[in-house]
């Protein structure tokens, strides 16, 4: 049986906050470096597909291409592959802190920050599947294709999943994967193959994908266009494309914090596709900061974790607030920039505990 930090039996209902048929990973149930697949946060548009992975095959096709192929799941196993631990994240995490922070209650699914996971993947390199197909130097853009059913809205039907992705990010550490954390991808998230786009929002990394389409010009889905894009004042033009992911940190567990005896507080911070550079904490609600220590390995596309030593001076009610800042310069701000759909929550994020001598955490 799965504890917690404190000793106490977890089930299902204690790993996952329910958002209708998708799944969040609860924070306080102590969450590792890396993710389990069966605590994953759950993201899907329609209903995950039911694909037998000795028939299944990946179209490459397009006329960034010189010809057309196809490939097995056994083609692609022929090719080197490699293993990376990488993050994926809903481009709404976070959004319900809009309106507990910031006054503006966004519509969507109300995500905490348990939106994300950091798993091990495994696949080929997408760049090395492009050049095997015949990549032209012309090319300009992949558009990779689910195979889930069409999502249909409102009436209307907008087809299958589909995000276009810029040729220099494809080239650059995308991955197509088959294997999450030594295993075959679940069904939930994306069997027999999906891509991983480190760094950029999770609706990048398409599940259950069926084709790649490359093409020497820029072709748009209503998932770019529509959906996964700013809108709202004075978002217009470049400005509103949504690619890659901010730096963000979290408080993840108080350990039993009173008067005067030390509580360690620990969490994890994360940047898109930059490393972290520093962690600061505060706690009287970002009065004064301090640096905290990172603890472990500090990659791109994933997590970092930290510690900092308190000791509470009074009882009662105190704010904790984590600000990170990555390799970039960014670094988190008081408030995050509003959106009519509330993506992209990076602001500083405020984690009230009370002191005593009883158990307490912080909720995420």
């Amino acid at each position: 049986m799965l504890r917690d930090r404190w000793g106490r039996p977890l089930g299902d209902q204690d790993w996952f906050v329910q958002h209708g048929s998708d799944v969040e990973t609860r924070w306080e149930a102590d969450v590792p470096r890396l993710t389990p697949t069966d605590r994953f946060y759950v993201r899907n548009h329609t209903t995950a597909p039911e694909i037998d992975g000795r028939t299944w095959r990946l179209l490459v096709s397009g006329d960034g291409l010189v010809g057309e192929r196809v490939y097995s799941l056994e083609d692609l196993r022929s090719f080197t592959s490699h293993t990376y631990e990488r993050a994926v994240e809903c481009t709404g995490n976070g959004r319900s802190l809009f309106e507990e922070q910031q006054g503006a209650a966004r519509p969507g699914t109300q995500w905490g920050l348990g939106a994300i996971g950091v798993a091990r993947w495994t696949g080929v390199r997408l760049r090395t599947l492009l050049q095997h197909a015949g990549l032209r130097a012309d090319a300009v853009q992949v558009m990779p294709v689910g195979l889930d059913d069409s999502y249909v809205d409102d009436g209307v039907d907008y087809g299958r999943v589909r995000r276009p992705l810029p040729i220099a990010k494809a080239l650059d550490d995308v991955l197509v994967a088959w294997e999450m954390n030594g295993e075959p991808l679940p069904r939930d998230h994306g069997y027999p193959a999906r891509l991983i786009v480190p760094g950029w929002v999770g609706i990048a990394s398409i599940k259950w994908l069926g084709e790649l389409r490359v093409t020497t010009s820029v072709v748009d889905s209503p998932w770019n266009t529509r959906w996964y894009r700013m809108h709202g004042s004075g978002w217009d033009g470049a400005d509103s494309e949504l690619g890659r992911m901010p730096v963000k940190s979290v408080v993840d567990v108080v350990d039993e914090p009173s008067v005067g005896r030390i509580s360690v507080l620990r969490g994890r911070a994360w940047a898109g596709e930059a490393s972290v550079r520093m962690v600061e904490i505060s706690t009287d609600g970002g009065e004064t900061w301090d640096e905290a220590s990172l603890t472990g390995p500090n990659e791109p596309s994933a997590w970092v974790e930290w510690e900092h030593p308190w000791i509470p001076d009074r009882p009662g009610a105190h704010v904790l607030v984590t600000r990170a800042t990555d390799s970039l310069g960014r670094r988190q701000p008081g408030r995050a920039p509003d959106n009519d759909d509330g993506y992209l929550f990076w602001a500083v994020v405020h984690r009230p505990v009370m002191v005593s001598g009883s158990r307490t955490h912080a909720r995420v």
